[in-house]
């Protein structure tokens, strides 16, 4: 039991983090910044499975004026070059260039005499539109051509179906990369932004009850230890549950309309997130409590916390790199080394390239590192709490 309150450690801890929670979350600015970040993030998902729905399904308009026995060829060629193509009937030459001109065909074909055909543009055709079209007229005249020897070329065709290359890639690309790249990426913003702005929380609510000398009531019925384990959980699982919510609704929403189709990755990279993010807060969380504690002013906690700031920027931007290429050397190694683990191995796992066993040592390393922080982070918020006035300088924090 607590010589001071009554109170045992885990209780009095406990009533710490539910008013440090139930502080944050009650805020009408903390609700309302996060209401506007949920429908950007639905908003900004739905517009991304509207535009790529649209780019699926992107023909090219193309008239045919007369004899419509080119029409089977030109669709046939444009869905094998993966350029489609929708052809319309053109009663005459003279419609058809209206329509080219009005902007309502992308070009308008007249076959003319011997195979040979005219393409109606309003300036220049696109030149995969214009393979299109050369495919489509020579597969036509081949035709024709071997109609007049006599050849079925349907027999023909069925006859020559098995002379195909068949590519054996060693390294073959892999189909989803771009789908991980993008989870990749939200993972290192989302973890960035999270440990930055909550441990400034913890910062900035350290000061303000010290400077209040809120801090001198506080501890006359807890030890500081208890109140700064309070503090620290209670603002990291407001941080959690933000980005838990963050992440099922853009997963959810990915996944609904179609723009993810890695569902259980995504997922699966959700929770390796929200896991890293509680290693990697507890490690910056105390350290930002005790920078806090070492000053008197809100204003200058900036200059104070900086090394920690810069610590956490030098992570991001490696991380940052390392997304388009999350097997490099950059990124394996950096993966071992703690803070910066928090943000690579979570980006790692969301590219596919980590092992379990890449996992699970980088989480026991980062713990033993993160109680070590602790151990220096809770001397210092000891034995600077009290000090009022001039600011305490790290040297003099962390001298024995």
């Amino acid at each position: 039991m607590s010589e001071r309150s009554g109170l045992n450690p885990s209780r009095a801890i406990a009533l710490v983090a539910r008013r440090e929670f139930l502080t944050q979350v009650q805020k009408k600015s903390f609700l309302v910044s996060n209401v506007i970040v949920l429908i950007a993030i639905i908003g900004g998902i739905v517009a991304a499975s509207i535009f790529s729905g649209k780019d699926d399904e992107s023909r090219s308009k193309v008239g045919l004026v007369g004899d419509q026995s080119l029409s089977a060829a030109l669709v046939a060629t444009g869905d094998a070059a993966g350029n489609p193509v929708e052809v319309t009937e053109i009663g005459d030459e003279q419609t058809a260039r209206t329509q080219v001109e009005d902007g309502d065909l992308d070009v308008a074909v007249v076959p003319g005499s011997g195979g040979a055909v005219t393409a109606i543009t309003k300036s220049e055709i696109d030149s995969s539109l214009r393979v299109v079209l050369d495919g489509a007229v020579a597969a036509e005249a081949q035709s024709a051509a071997l109609a007049a020897q006599g050849v079925d070329a349907a027999q023909l065709a069925e006859n020559t179906a098995s002379a195909v290359v068949t590519v054996d890639a060693i390294d073959p690309p892999d189909p989803e990369r771009g789908q991980r790249i993008a989870l990749s990426t939200a993972v290192v913003v989302l973890l960035y932004m999270q440990i930055l702005a909550f441990g400034m929380y913890v910062a900035m609510g350290v000061v303000e009850e010290k400077s209040s000398r809120v801090v001198e009531l506080l501890l006359s019925t807890l030890r500081p230890l208890q109140l700064l384990w309070g503090k620290v959980i209670g603002i990291g699982a407001v941080g959690l549950a933000q980005l838990t919510v963050y992440g099922v609704v853009g997963v959810g929403a990915g996944v609904a309309t179609g723009v993810l189709t890695l569902g259980g990755t995504a997922w699966g990279t959700l929770l390796g997130t929200l896991g890293w993010f509680v290693l990697g807060f507890a490690f910056f969380a105390v350290l930002y409590a005790a920078t806090g504690s070492m000053v008197s002013r809100q204003e200058d906690v900036n200059s104070t916390a900086m090394p920690l700031t810069i610590l956490i920027m030098a992570m991001f931007f490696a991380a940052f790199s390392a997304v388009q290429n999350p097997e490099g050397t950059l990124s394996n190694v950096l993966s071992w080394i703690p803070p910066f683990s928090a943000i690579l191995m979570p980006l790692r796992i969301a590219a596919g390239v980590a092992s379990a066993t890449q996992i699970a040592a980088t989480v026991v390393l980062m713990l033993i590192v993160t109680v070590a922080m602790s151990a220096i982070a809770a001397r210092i918020y000891q034995r600077s709490i009290l000090r009022m006035g001039k600011t305490v300088s790290w040297r003099e924090a962390l001298a024995r």
